[in-house]
């Protein structure tokens, strides 16, 4: 794979928080600053073909204010790179101003809005949650489920199943009768009937406790293979372990193997966040300003070094094909990942769920994971006052919709 060199800047979001909590002593290289301005400079030579020389002149006028605070008289740095991108980004500080600051900081319940902490999350996950065509290989045989039934395949010709009226003593013959492991054809009546019947508890906590919970309870790996359904691409498994040196059998540790896999070969698309700013704030959707901005985001682009930086769809769509890129039935805790869509603050991370039986009942653990705030934190030396960022099941995040069994965009 092709690592890169060097880190990009983050979003608007956190570059204004680092511009209030960064000491000007702390000024990185001359070379980080001229990249904030070369940024800013794409951006504006786009916009100012757009928008016309009277109303560009605007725009410029604020790069020449950033340029100005960039540097002194004699032409030195005097800025930190973090405080530069807060002045680049134009989060309250020009180009979209109050509601730039407005869309990205504002709405979690600190003087209004709401947060996850609040919001009734099982009812949001619930909406979409349901088996979709799902599929499972099991040596000779295929297992399909629909959320109604499930059915035995031998060469794509369908010799068995049951339907989730069946009797359970329906599902346990075929168990038995096809010598199956794990009781597929019992867990998949019984899990889709109480899904169906909206006999299931959702239960939403960070990462650490979400993982305790599965693996103290009787995990149910194919109604999870089950819940992925049929959309998402899937890399190859060598493949993701390479990229976040964990293999994807081990769901746990692949959350942070990601965090880590996404700072080493990308960083957050600062020029394209900034032309979106203009495009949106200024320009009012004159034009598409991020299209110059765009490079391939797949996995193959990010191993080559193709990518010159990622969106938070980008980033949802990523973490989702590497958790689905082995079956359920042989990752440990099994898990079924998904998109959080915020739509307050035009931002999406991911959750990632399971389901466990406690007591006889089929229950959903289920948390939060931001891969844009753990890749930003990072590309702005702000971890160390903001912590590793990957948790989102905290007062900083939002959801206005959850979707499974669907690539996200904004």
């Amino acid at each position: 794979m092709a690592e890169r060199s060097e880190t990009g800047p983050g979003s608007a979001v956190d570059a204004t928080e680092s511009a209030v909590s960064t000491d000007p002593s702390t000024a990185t290289e001359a070379g980080d600053a001229d990249r904030v301005v070369s940024d800013v400079d794409g951006v504006v030579n786009e916009a100012d073909g757009v928008v016309g020389e009277a109303d560009s002149g605007s725009i410029s006028g604020v790069v020449q204010g950033l340029r100005g605070e960039v540097r002194d008289d004699d032409g030195e740095i005097r800025l930190s790179r973090r405080e530069a991108l807060a002045y680049g980004t134009g989060a309250g500080a020009g180009l979209g101003g109050w509601k730039a600051l407005h869309n990205v900081v504002l709405g979690y319940g600190i003087v209004a809005g709401t947060n996850v902490l609040e919001q009734d999350l099982g009812t949001l996950a619930d909406e979409r949650f349901a088996v979709r065509s799902g599929v499972t290989s099991l040596g000779a045989y295929d297992v399909r489920a629909d959320g109604d039934s499930a059915g035995l395949y031998d060469d794509g010709e369908r010799i068995d199943g049951v339907a989730i009226e069946d009797s359970t003593a329906a599902a346990a013959r075929i168990d038995a009768e096809y010598d199956l492991d794990g009781a597929p054809f019992a867990q998949l009546h019984a899990d889709m009937g109480a899904l169906a019947n909206g006999d299931v508890t959702y239960s939403f906590t960070q990462t650490d406790a979400f993982l305790d919970r599965i693996a103290a309870a009787e995990a149910r790996p194919y109604t999870v293979d089950a819940l992925r359904g049929p959309v998402f691409d899937s890399p190859e498994a060598e493949f993701v372990a390479e990229f976040a040196d964990v293999p994807p059998t081990d769901a746990g540790g692949l959350i942070g193997g990601l965090k880590h896999g996404f700072r080493k070969y990308s960083s957050y698309d600062i020029p394209r966040y900034l032309a979106g700013s203009i495009q949106d704030n200024v320009i009012l959707g004159a034009h598409n300003l991020r299209q110059y901005f765009e490079s391939p985001t797949d996995f193959e682009a990010l191993a080559n070094g193709e990518n010159t930086g990622l969106f938070c769809t980008e980033l949802v769509n990523r973490s989702i094909e590497a958790f689905h890129s082995v079956p359920a039935t042989e990752q440990s805790p099994p898990v079924v990942a998904g998109s959080v869509y915020d739509e307050r603050h035009k931002h999406s991370y991911t959750v990632l769920a399971s389901a466990v039986r406690e007591d006889g009942e089929l229950v959903i653990p289920a948390t939060f994971v931001d891969y844009t705030h753990s890749t930003l934190y990072d590309d702005l030396h702000l971890r160390w006052l903001m912590g590793e960022g990957v948790e989102a099941y905290n007062d900083r995040h939002r959801v206005t919709e959850i979707f499974w069994n669907r690539y996200t965009s904004i």
